[in-house]
Formats: C-alpha cells, structure tokens, sequence
C-alpha cells in the first residue's frame, strides 16, 4: 500500500519551514528543533513524514561535513612539526637544501622533493608520505 503525498499540504510545509542546505550552527540548531517537534508529533502526516526525511537529510550531510576537515598540506604539517619541536627555518639549512631553498619548502613555494620528505620523516620521527 503506498500512500500519496497531498502536494497543497506539502506545499504548505515547505513554506512553513523553508527547508535549505544548513550553512553554519545556528541553522543547524534550528533544523535539530523542527526534527524533534515532527518526531515527536503523534499522528504525524505523510507530507510531515517527507519533510521530516528531508530535513534530517540535510542535518545528516552537514554533520558529514563537519566531521571531515580539510587534510592539512605537506607544508601546514611541516609548519606544525617545526612549531611542535621548537625549530627555525635555520634548523632545517644543510638538511633539505640552502636558506633561500628551506624558505620556499616550509612557506609553500616550493614542493617536497622525495629525498627532503625523506630526510624530514627521519628528523620527526613521521612518516615521509606526510611530506608528499
């Protein structure tokens, strides 16, 4: 048995609660209080039951969003190492090139060549593919 859903209903519900894709927490606290007042409501209807559906679609893709961040560069991991292990630019001189090359390295000019990622893995105790 299928049921339909009375489009003028929906309709309705849609302008009631304008459902859109959530853009920051406050929008998704709001999302979260409808979801709790259509599920809490007994008898709820079928058109409550699709907007219901779809508003916990859209808090479930922004929960997804926010549970994966960005993956840092080699370069932000690099900065994060040198900061963590108290180094300068200078610490780094001799061991993956000169000053002028070091700079370019850690402030992302210039890429991690394999032997650099290398030597770097070996100095943090990491491995190299962070590097790469």
């Amino acid at each position: 048995m299928t049921l339909t859903i009375n489009q003028d209903i929906y309709s309705q519900l849609l302008v009631k609660f304008q459902p859109k894709v959530i853009e920051n927490e406050a929008e998704y606290q709001e999302y979260g209080d409808i979801l709790i007042e259509l599920m809490m409501k007994t008898n709820r209807s079928e058109e409550e039951t699709a907007i219901l559906k779809l508003i916990a679609s859209l808090i479930k893709e922004y929960d997804q969003k926010q549970e994966q961040p960005e993956p840092a560069s080699p370069h932000e991991i690099l900065q994060h190492l040198m900061e963590e292990h108290n180094m300068k630019q200078v610490d780094l001189v001799d061991k993956i090139g000169s000053k002028g090359v070091v700079s370019e390295v850690v402030n992302g000019k210039r890429s991690i060549s394999k032997s650099q990622a290398k030597t770097l893995a070996e100095m943090f105790h990491v491995s190299p593919a962070l590097f790469i």
